[in-house]
């Protein structure tokens, strides 16, 4: 049965379906409501770039270690309760940061918020997915355009904030007061029940399908499978690709405020202006991407954006002005929108690997790419110049263009 055959889900689905969007959007928000203050931070603790990009390492080191115990902590609470209520303890978490005297104690409290933003972020996908079985069609993609759209929310108001010199603590009050509220009042309409309620009805739909009731459809019958060499090859390069997304990513929420303020000598509005033109381009190519890659498959679509990003930032970097550094950030975000989700998508797939290994592994060395990412930067940074370390950037997209054979053509 096609989506478009489908039944309208009842008015709690749908309530429900826009309660995790409320989510997805506040997840987003709260620490991109940071970023743009990071050219403050790094003056008023006087940090040079490698220090500040190793205190910003200790937000992925959290969540790199935290993601570990999202699974039982979603058992034991439940995904709905995890994800609103771990946005209210973020939220508070975010209020240390003003407080932190040193690069150290501004690294463990980014520790406890990358902590708790990964396990919200695990949650609210386990909410997501929850929902979206009720749908019976996929819904998961547009509520990462959400987070997106918060994350650009966030940005926009991280600028503001800076531009108008309203004090840090200030700042992170109104953010925390703010989406504290919307997180609780979403809660309110999130499916309930346990976990697994949606998981069975589910399974008969897709046994029925497959012309055999009563039994486990034919892709989710068990078998023999074992590394292979061809296998490990394909997840090493996808790890890689994952990486360079990630490596991107960074460069935009980490860097681009500092690289205008320090480098082109723009005011704290302007600088906060780097990551919203990132993620609002990221946010754009996401909400596309679906119908791009269905027409034109995951490898050109990954090809043509990563040539879009190299060759961007690369004459965003040769030409350094303003504009050109805002259009090279836009480039990159819009270069790398569907990369990772592609990688992850592929590496899911591989033939030769247990159920769900590719895509753990692909997963864990994403975040593993945001932790080196801030202090790999950042020491560039210091022995040449920020503009030189920007040229990870190009360095990715060209990887990427080399890589992304290993992704599939198909266009469905």
């Amino acid at each position: 049965m096609s989506a478009s055959t489908l039944a309208p889900p009842p008015r709690q689905v749908r309530r429900a379906r826009a309660a995790v969007a409320a989510l997805f959007l506040t997840n987003g928000a709260v620490f991109f409501n940071v970023v743009p203050r990071y050219p403050q931070i790094k003056a008023d603790l006087g940090l040079s770039n490698a220090v500040l990009g190793t205190a910003l390492a200790g937000y992925s080191i959290g969540a790199l270690l935290a993601g570990l115990l999202a699974g039982a902590a979603i058992r034991r609470f439940r995904s709905a309760r995890l994800a609103a209520f771990g946005i209210v303890i973020t939220t508070i978490a975010t209020l240390a940061i003003p407080a932190a005297p040193n690069w150290f104690a501004l690294g463990a409290v980014l520790f406890v918020v990358g902590a708790l933003d990964s396990i919200v972020d695990v949650a609210q996908n386990a909410h997501g997915l929850r929902v979206q079985r009720r749908y019976r069609r996929s819904i998961l993609n547009s509520l990462h355009g959400v987070w997106s759209i918060g994350a650009v929310l966030g940005g926009l108001m991280g600028s503001a904030a800076a531009g108008l010199d309203v004090p840090l603590t200030v700042h992170l009050g109104i953010s925390a007061v703010t989406f504290s509220l919307v997180a609780l009042a979403a809660y309110r309409f999130l499916l309930p029940g346990p976990e697994d309620a949606e998981r069975a009805t589910e399974a008969e739909d897709l046994a029925a399908a497959d012309g055999h009731p009563g039994a486990p459809p034919a892709h989710h019958r068990p078998g023999r499978r074992s590394f292979t060499g061809p296998a490990v090859r394909m997840l090493a390069a996808l790890s890689a690709l994952a990486a360079c997304g990630a490596l991107v990513e960074d460069a935009g929420a980490s860097w681009g405020a500092i690289y205008l303020s320090d480098d082109l000598h723009t005011g704290a509005a302007v600088a906060g202006l780097a990551v919203v033109v990132f993620q609002g381009a990221m946010t754009v190519g996401r909400l596309a991407g679906d119908r791009v890659v269905d027409h034109f498959g995951q490898r050109a679509v990954a090809q043509v954006g990563a040539a879009l990003a190299a060759v961007g930032m690369g004459a965003a970097l040769a030409v350094p002005t303003v504009g050109t550094t805002l259009g090279g950030f836009a480039f990159a975000g819009l270069g790398f929108a569907t990369l990772v989700p592609a990688a992850m998508h592929t590496a899911d797939e591989l033939p030769g690997l247990p159920p769900g290994t590719g895509l753990t592994i692909v997963s864990w060395l994403l975040r593993a790419g945001f932790l080196l990412s801030p202090p790999l930067v950042g020491s560039v940074a210091d022995l040449t110049s920020l503009r030189v370390g920007l040229l990870t950037v190009v360095v990715a997209g060209v990887i990427t263009l080399v890589l992304a054979r290993v992704l599939s053509r198909r266009t469905s």
